[in-house]
């Protein structure tokens, strides 16, 4: 399937810029994160947008170029590498091609290269290395089917939010109680934050205020007692 999907709304989008991975994925249960080894591999790592998928053959990129030129503002390119390390997937011409169909930015389970160029352009790319071979371009492949990246199923128009921790999926259908319950832990963290803050200014004047224990440590504990 070729069609691109439905783009998630701006509401939700705006809304997802301002938290980030960690807080999306606390949001879920401490899952929706890709491996470890898919990190930011530019200088430019937020990335929030609208999942257009990609199944490629293992050492071909013949799908993301097609995928890429397809692509506008919204769309953050996940591609399935297979987890392939014997050619890169995405070089600089690439780069250059989906910063200016002004894609979100793009995510490979595999190998891209041109380092240098790549932390020059203000465009963020995931991936997991870098290796000098060029792939091939015979296909097959296939565009906006459900692909597995980084150990995470991923559907053609999931959100898909990406920094230096990494990169989390939100499945379309969970974004509003998934944002909901970042957002709470958001404001939640922000208020411990300030506590913590005024305990150690206390602290330090000599006169600490009570306690910064977690409400839920106790309870924790003693049901190990």
């Amino acid at each position: 399937m070729n069609d691109l999907p439905l783009l998630i709304s701006s509401e939700k989008i705006e809304r997802a810029k301002k938290l980030n991975t960690t807080l999306l994925s606390d949001a879920m249960d401490c899952t929706g994160s890709m491996d470890y080894k898919i990190k930011p591999v530019t200088s430019t790592a937020k990335i929030v947008g609208t999942a257009l998928t990609v199944s490629l053959r293992p050492g071909d990129n013949l799908f993301l170029h097609q995928a890429i030129h397809m692509g506008e503002e919204g769309y953050v390119i996940v591609a399935d590498g297979k987890g392939h390390t014997q050619n890169a997937y995405l070089g600089e011409l690439m780069a250059f091609a989906a910063k200016a169909r002004g894609l979100e930015g793009i995510i490979i389970d595999g190998f891209v290269r041109d380092k240098e160029i790549l932390n020059q352009l203000d465009f963020p790319i995931f991936a997991t290395g870098f290796i000098p071979n060029g792939p091939f371009k015979d296909g097959p492949g296939h565009i906006n089917i459900p692909i597995s990246c980084g150990g995470v199923s991923v559907q053609a128009g999931d959100l898909i939010i990406g920094d230096e921790d990494g990169v989390v999926v939100v499945p379309r259908d969970q974004i509003e109680v998934r944002l909901l319950r970042a957002e709470e832990k958001l404001e939640y963290e922000n208020k411990r934050v300030e506590v913590i803050s005024k305990y150690e200014q206390s602290r330090k004047a000599g006169t600490p205020l009570g306690s910064i224990e977690p409400s839920w440590l106790k309870e924790k504990i003693d049901s190990y007692s």
